[in-house]
C-alpha cells in the first residue's frame, strides 16, 4: 500500500472538493467542517472526539461514518442531501484515468501562488470552470492536506496507484444500492466506465484479469497507509506515556493485521513494543526493544535523541531494581542533554533523579557528593525555575507538589505544605494540566490525613475518582483506590476495603508495577485483618508473602514492618521487636525519613516498654514523640502519643492527670475515625478512671462514680475493638468489666461477661 493514500483520504478529498463547490449550506458548514478538521489535524491536536474515534474505530473510516456525518443535511440542490452529492462525486471515480482526473483537479481547490497568477495573467487562460467555487488557504489545515494528497499522488508509482485504485473498488462497493436508486443505469460493473461501455460483466475474460479479486472475494479494502499506521502508533504512545496504560489487546490484533496486510511498519512500532513489554516485567523484550528503536533512530536522526533512549534504560532499570545501572544510565542523560542542549530532557532527567534520591537514598550518595542535585530545596527550586523558563507546567506542578511533600517530611508546618499545593492547584487549571489534578488531591488528601481529619481525606479521595479518574495517570488512580481502602480499614470495614481494591480494573492489574502495588495493599489488608482476629498463624504466611521481593513503596515497607513488630508484640516477643525497632530506626537516622514515621517509631517504642512492664522507661520517647508531633502537626500521631504519656502517669499513680489529658484530647481522636487508636485511649481512660476509684474510700459515691465512667469507657472501647474485630482487645476490655462487676459486688453480670469472654475466645477459634 502507498505511504499515505488511502480510499478513506479520497473519500475526504471528495467531501472537501463538495465543500468548495459552495453546496454545502451555512447549517451544515460546522458539522461538516467538524467531521473534517477530526480527521486532517494531527492526533495531539484533535479533540476529545477524534480520540474517541481512534480508540473505537482505528483510524480508517468507512462510508457509513461518511453517510452518518453528511445524510442529515440538506444540500444548495433542491431535493439533494450532502451525502447525495457526496456519492455522485465518489461514483464518478469510474476507472483508472478518472482517478488521475480527481487528483489532478484538486489543484482547482487552492488558491493561486503569486507566479500562477502572473502566469495567468500573461497567457489570459483561466483553468476554474466554476466562478463559485471557494478557495482553500494553502496554509490551512484543508489545504495543506489537499496539497500532500496531491503530492503524494504524483510521487506513487504505478503500480500503488493502480493498488489504490483497486482497493477504492470495494471501499465504495456498499454504496451500489443507494447509488442505484439516484442512478437506474448504475449495475454490478459501474466501478469501470470501461466495462459497461464494452458490455463486460464480472465473468468476462478481461475483467478477470483486470479484476479477478473481486469475483472470489479476494480483494480487500487497503484501509491504512504507513502515516496512518504511524499516527496510530504516537498516538498509542501518547497514552502509554502519559496514562501509564498498556497496549490494549484489541488494538494488538489491529497492529497485527496491518502487519499481515502488508503495509510497511514504521520504527515506531518498536518503542510501542518496548513500552508495552516494560509496562509487562519483561525486562530481556524491553530491553531488546528499546535498543531495536534507538538504533533505528540513530541511523536517521544520528545523535539528536541519543539522550531519550538514555532516560528510558534508566527509568527501565529502576523499574527492575537494577539502581546501580539506572544511576549510571541517568547521569549519562544529564550529561549528554546538557551537550546537546535539550533543556527539556535535561529538566526531566534531574526531576526522575530527585525522585530517585528520596526512594532510594542509599543509591545516589556518590551524585550528592558531586554536586548534581544540592540539597533538596536546592533541587527543587532549580527544578521549578528551569520548568518556568521552559514552560514545562507539568514539571511545574509536579516540582511544587514536592515541595509541598518535603514539607510534611520534614515537619515544616502544614501551612507551608497547603500553599505550594494551592500553586500547584492554581497552575493546574490555569494552564490545564488535567494529568497532574490526580496528584495534587492525593496531596491534599494526605496532609487532611495528617490532621486527623479523615473524613476530609476521604472526600478528596472519592472526588478524585468520581470527576478525573479518567483523564489522570493509572498509578495515581491505583495508588488514590488504596489510600481509600486503608482508610475503610481503619473504620473495620474490612469487606468495603477489599471490594474498593477489586475495583482496580484487571487491565491495569496487567502492569507489573501496579500488580505488585495492588498485591502488596491487599496482602497488608489481610495481614492486619488476621493480627485483629489473633490468627497469629495466617498473618506469619500472608507476612512471608509480603518479605517477597514485590518492590512496594516506602510507604507500604513501612506499614508491613510497622505490623510485623505488632505479630511479635502479640507473640510475646519483646526482645526482638525492640531489635527490629532499633534496628528501622538506625536506619531512619541514616537516611531522611518522614517526621510521621520516626514519630511512630518512637510510640511504638514506649507500647513495647509499657507491654514489657517498663512503662516509665518509656516516658522520654514518648514526650519526645509528642513534641515531634506537635510541631509537624501530625494529630493522630501526636494523641497516640499522648496516650503513651497517660500510660506512664497511669503507672505513677497520677490517675487524675492523666484523666484530664485524655479527655482533652478524645473530640479530636473521634475525630480521626481510626477506630483502633479511639478503643486504645479508650481504655486508657478507663484504667485512669479505676485508678482514681482505687484512690477513694471504699463504699463512697466518688468511688462508685469512677467505677462508672469506668465501665462507660470500657463499652466503648469494646465497640472500637468489635468495629475492627480485634479479639485480644474486646477479650481484655470483658474481662476488665468482670472485675469491676466483681468488685461491685454483682456476680451475675460478672459470670455475665466471663461468658461472654468465653464466647468471644470460641467463635475467635472457630474462625481459624
Amino acid at each position: 500500500m502507498s505511504r499515505y493514500l488511502t480510499p478513506t483520504k479520497i473519500g475526504l478529498l471528495a467531501l472537501i472538493s463538495l465543500y468548495t463547490e459552495s453546496v454545502v449550506p451555512s447549517a451544515a458548514t460546522i458539522p461538516v467542517l467538524s467531521f473534517l478538521i477530526s480527521q486532517v489535524l494531527p492526533v495531539n491536536s484533535v479533540t476529545s472526539r477524534n480520540d474517541d474515534l481512534l480508540r473505537s474505530r482505528d483510524i480508517a473510516l468507512t462510508l457509513d461514518d461518511f453517510q452518518k456525518a453528511t445524510i442529515n443535511h440538506i444540500s444548495g440542490i433542491p431535493g439533494r442531501t450532502v451525502w447525495d452529492l457526496l456519492l455522485n462525486k465518489l461514483w464518478k471515480i469510474n476507472s483508472f484515468d478518472a482517478l488521475h482526473v480527481f487528483f489532478d483537479t484538486l489543484s482547482l481547490l487552492l488558491q493561486k501562488t503569486p507566479e500562477q497568477l502572473q502566469n495567468e495573467a500573461e497567457g489570459g487562460a483561466d483553468t476554474d470552470s466554476n466562478p463559485n467555487r471557494m478557495l482553500l488557504s494553502r496554509t490551512s489545515p484543508l489545504g495543506a492536506f489537499v496539497r500532500r494528497a496531491r503530492l503524494e499522488f504524483t510521487r506513487l508509482q504505478f503500480h500503488y496507484g493502480l493498488t489504490l485504485g483497486k482497493s477504492f473498488v470495494p471501499y465504495r462497493a456498499p454504496s451500489l444500492p443507494q447509488w442505484k436508486k439516484r442512478n437506474q443505469t448504475a449495475g454490478n460493473t459501474s466501478f469501470d466506465v470501461n466495462l459497461q461501455q464494452d458490455h463486460l460483466d464480472l465473468g468476462d475474460r478481461l475483467t478477470e484479469v483486470a479484476y479477478g479479486e473481486l469475483e472470489t472475494g479476494a480483494l480487500q479494502v487497503a484501509g491504512v497507509s504507513t502515516e496512518d499506521v504511524k499516527k496510530l502508533l504516537e498516538y498509542q504512545v501518547d497514552q502509554m506515556q502519559r496514562m501509564g496504560s498498556r497496549l490494549p489487546q484489541a488494538m494488538k490484533m489491529k497492529l497485527r493485521d496491518m502487519i499481515e496486510s502488508g503495509v510497511t511498519i514504521p520504527s515506531l512500532s518498536h518503542y510501542v513494543s518496548f513500552l508495552d513489554s516494560w509496562k509487562a516485567g519483561d525486562y530481556p523484550s524491553s530491553f531488546d526493544n528499546l535498543h531495536r528503536y534507538f538504533d533505528y533512530t540513530m541511523h536517521n536522526r544520528d545523535r539528536t535523541f541519543y539522550q531519550y533512549a538514555l532516560l528510558n534504560l534508566a527509568i527501565l532499570h529502576q523499574d527492575f531494581g537494577c539502581y546501580s545501572e539506572a544511576v549510571v544510565a541517568i547521569q549519562e542523560t544529564i550529561s549528554t542533554a546538557r551537550e546537546n542542549n535539550d533543556m527539556v530532557c535535561l529538566n526531566y532527567s534531574l526531576s526522575w533523579l530527585y525522585h530517585f534520591g528520596k526512594a532510594h537514598p542509599e543509591e545516589i550518595h556518590e551524585v550528592r557528593k558531586k554536586g548534581v542535585l544540592g540539597t533538596d530545596r536546592e533541587a527543587l527550586a532549580f527544578l521549578k525555575a528551569k520548568a518556568k523558563e521552559t514552560s514545562m507546567w507539568t514539571l511545574l506542578s509536579t516540582s511544587l507538589l514536592s515541595e509541598a511533600k518535603l514539607s510534611l517530611s520534614h515537619g515544616d508546618g502544614v501551612a507551608q505544605a497547603f500553599e505550594s499545593i494551592l500553586k500547584a492547584s492554581h497552575l493546574n487549571v490555569t494552564k490545564n494540566v488535567v494529568n497532574a489534578i490526580g496528584s495534587q488531591m492525593s496531596m491534599q488528601s494526605s496532609v487532611f490525613g495528617r490532621l486527623g481529619v479523615n473524613c476530609q481525606a476521604w472526600v478528596y479521595g472519592e472526588l478524585f475518582l468520581q470527576c478525573y479518574a479518567s483523564s489522570s495517570p493509572v498509578e495515581d488512580v491505583v495508588h488514590c483506590i488504596g489510600k481509600s481502602a486503608f482508610l475503610l480499614s481503619q473504620k473495620g470495614r474490612y469487606e468495603d476495603a477489599l471490594a474498593r481494591m477489586e475495583e482496580i480494573e484487571e487491565e491495569t492489574l496487567q502492569i507489573l508495577r501496579y500488580s505488585q502495588y495492588w498485591t502488596s495493599s491487599l496482602g497488608l489488608l489481610k495481614f492486619q485483618r488476621h493480627l485483629h482476629r489473633d490468627n497469629l498463624t495466617a498473618a506469619e504466611h500472608v507476612l512471608s508473602q509480603l518479605r517477597a521481593p514485590l518492590n512496594p513503596s516506602q510507604d507500604l515497607q513501612f506499614n508491613v514492618s510497622m505490623l510485623e513488630m505488632d505479630l511479635l508484640i502479640r507473640r510475646g516477643d519483646y526482645s526482638k521487636a525492640m531489635e527490629m525497632l532499633e534496628e528501622l530506626a538506625t536506619k531512619f537516622n541514616e537516611e531522611e525519613a518522614d517526621t510521621y514515621q520516626r514519630v511512630k517509631l518512637m510510640t511504638l517504642k514506649a507500647q513495647i516498654y509499657e507491654k514489657s512492664g517498663l512503662p516509665q522507661k518509656g516516658f522520654s520517647v514518648a514526650l519526645r514523640a509528642a513534641s515531634l508531633a506537635h510541631r509537624a502537626r501530625l494529630l493522630p500521631a501526636l494523641w497516640e502519643a499522648v496516650g503513651r504519656v497517660s500510660a506512664v502517669l497511669i503507672s505513677l499513680k497520677e490517675f487524675s492527670a492523666a484523666v484530664k489529658l485524655l479527655e482533652s484530647i478524645m473530640p479530636q481522636v473521634l475525630e480521626c475515625e481510626d477506630c483502633n487508636l479511639s478503643a486504645q485511649t479508650f481504655a486508657l481512660l478507663a484504667d485512669a478512671h479505676v485508678g482514681m476509684a482505687g484512690q477513694a474510700k471504699a463504699e463512697t459515691l466518688q468511688r462508685k462514680e469512677q467505677l462508672t465512667k469506668a465501665l462507660e469507657r470500657i463499652e466503648r472501647s469494646f465497640d472500637e475493638f468489635s468495629r475492627i474485630e480485634d479479639v485480644r482487645g474486646q477479650c481484655e476490655m470483658m474481662a476488665k468489666k468482670a472485675t469491676i462487676m466483681h468488685l461491685n459486688g454483682d456476680p451475675v453480670l460478672a459470670n455475665d461477661c466471663a461468658a461472654k469472654y468465653l464466647d468471644i475466645k470460641r467463635a475467635a477459634k472457630d474462625q481459624l
